[in-house]
């Protein structure tokens, strides 16, 4: 996969999140993401030992994510 590539996925996603926003606001429904699905057993546990670091690398290994993604996920997780 190119960076060309993975701009355009980029791009398309984003475009994709502004329009359930929208109709999330016009249809007046209320979502609650539940980020902690998205992680794994071993991350959550690295998590609940203070290992926010070693989370954010596991994290990264398991799904191939960027460091900046990697890090906003685990930083919200640990709000």
């Amino acid at each position: 996969m190119t960076d060309v590539d993975v701009a355009m996925l980029q791009s398309r996603v984003a475009k994709l999140e502004r329009t359930v926003a929208f109709l999330l606001e016009k249809l007046e429904i209320a979502y609650e993401d539940k980020p902690d699905s998205r992680v794994s057993a071993a991350v959550r546990g690295l998590l609940e030992k203070g290992n926010k670091i070693g989370a954010i690398q596991q994290y990264r290994e398991e799904t191939g994510t960027g460091l900046l993604e990697a890090k906003q996920l685990i930083d919200s997780l640990s709000k």
